[in-house]
């Protein structure tokens, strides 16, 4: 059976408009999905911070900010370049869109390899429960080192699941760059480029959502 269908468009939609809406459609159900996992982790965080909250403090006030605020900065920047890939892709423009996909995965790799130099620094502080943690220097606080442990556990759990999104979203991101150099994208067909935007997006909103939570919440910030 002839078909019309432009190269671009798999073969189950009508055409690239019904296959770019699908495509978004898809992608912030996907993301409703993840504000469901999040949000029941922020919530049973928020509980437990207002029943524990100077447990919660003193701990928050042990994690590095300066590393958190950095990596603030460079995930915003990393979605400045997300939004210049998408627009490239938009236009066309091959080599823009894949210059500005890489640089969002290299300011991607960026902000794990010092999460990662900040692990160490939480393990050579004693920061990590059950495996370097002492509960004499949190009773000299005040405080109960159960809770502290629990704050803890909250950040690693946090933190954790975030980095693995983001993995994901540098693999995928560094996919799409090897497609866009070999210019698989045009005016008329980036619904990838623009689905994983949003997706990496959503991965920025939760780390802006976090730094206040786990390193904001104390009266004052001790810089490990």
């Amino acid at each position: 059976m002839a078909t019309d269908h432009a190269p671009a468009t798999w073969h189950h939609f009508d055409d690239l408009e019904h296959q770019q809406q699908t495509t978004l459609f898809g992608m912030w159900a996907f993301l409703a999905t993840e504000v469901l996992i999040f949000g029941g982790m922020f919530t049973a965080y928020t509980v437990y911070r207002m029943q524990y909250s100077a447990a919660f403090e003193a701990a928050s006030r042990h994690l590095n900010l300066w590393i958190g605020g950095i990596n603030t900065l460079v995930l915003l920047t990393s979605s400045l370049t997300m939004v210049l890939a998408v627009h490239a892709a938009r236009h066309g423009q091959r080599r823009a869109t894949t210059t500005q996909l890489l640089l969002t995965a290299a300011l991607g790799s960026v902000f794990l390899a010092l999460k990662a130099v900040e692990y160490y620094l939480d393990y050579r502080d004693n920061l990590v429960p059950l495996y370097a943690f002492d509960p004499a220097e949190w009773s000299a606080l005040n405080v109960r080192p159960q809770h502290v442990e629990l704050f803890l556990i909250f950040y690693y759990c946090l933190t954790g699941l975030h980095a693995v999104h983001l993995i994901i979203g540098i693999a995928v991101v560094l996919v799409l760059a090897v497609f866009a150099h070999r210019d698989y994208f045009t005016k008329e067909f980036h619904s990838p480029v623009e689905a994983w935007g949003l997706y990496w997006h959503f991965i920025d909103v939760v780390w802006v959502f976090l730094l206040p939570l786990l390193y904001l919440i104390g009266s004052r910030a001790i810089v490990g």
